[in-house]
């Protein structure tokens, strides 16, 4: 078992930034790779990014080169620095862990952009 705990959203003008954590705590050696989704309100939850044990990521097109994924392993601990954030990036952001294949996920934190 993987618990998840995210922190770090809140409302920010178009343009600005924020970062987001993430802590794992329960089962963490096996956690493989890492990431966050996002839902909009009408929208489906999309894939932002995810990170492996390595250090390799991965973006959507749509955060590419404005967010930024990195990951602790030594304190279970991934990140998501957003730069440039604009008003479509309004969702509720879910940290997630993969565990031997099974994917983990938090409850979410709201970031909102707004003016």
């Amino acid at each position: 078992q993987v618990q998840l705990v995210e922190s770090g959203g809140g409302l920010v003008q178009p343009g600005g930034s924020l970062r987001l954590s993430c802590a794992a705590s329960g089962s963490i050696y096996s956690i493989s790779a890492m990431g966050w989704y996002r839902q909009a309100p009408g929208k489906q939850r999309e894939l932002v990014t995810f990170i492996t044990s390595s250090g390799s990521t991965e973006y959507a097109g749509s955060v590419k080169g404005r967010f930024t994924i990195s990951r602790d392993n030594a304190n279970n601990t991934v990140w998501l620095q957003m730069n440039s954030l604009q008003p479509d990036d309004t969702a509720v952001y879910y940290c997630t862990a993969n565990y031997y294949g099974v994917i983990y996920w938090g409850k979410g934190t709201l970031v909102t952009v707004s003016s």
